[in-house]
């Protein structure tokens, strides 16, 4: 990995398996908008909502005991969107080797007080 800061790093569960054994999908697209969220709700200084999610590839499960990285980076910002590169990594083994497991685009809108769209400030990314 380059030097970018893990948002996310956290061990899934034998409850998070899906009928193959392996984490269930939905637990993974779970952390990668919590961590997406956490990025861009503090580059928007607010609440912000997951508006779409494009590109998902899942390139390799994770399995129990996996220790689970999410890296969330805003790529760019609109009038009052936020788009954020989120990769997930998979930790495996006695010898720790990681793979990455998942990757996507996550699209955020920031949020005023009424829940309605917010134009975000023009500061850099």
């Amino acid at each position: 990995m380059d030097k970018r800061r893990v948002t996310i790093r956290t061990v899934p569960q034998p409850s998070d398996l899906n009928k193959n054994g392996n984490i269930f999908g939905g637990w993974v697209l779970s952390q990668m908008d919590v961590a997406g969220g956490a990025v861009a709700g503090r580059r928007a200084r607010g609440p912000v909502a997951t508006v779409a999610v494009e590109g998902m590839k899942f390139h390799r499960p994770i399995e129990v005991g996996d220790v689970v990285s999410v890296y969330a980076d805003v790529r760019e910002v609109g009038r009052t969107s936020i788009t954020v590169d989120i990769e997930v990594f998979a930790e495996r083994g006695a010898a720790g080797e990681e793979h990455k497991v998942t990757e996507a685009v996550y699209i955020f809108v920031a949020l005023d007080e009424n829940l309605q769209p917010r134009a975000l400030e023009n500061d850099k990314v």
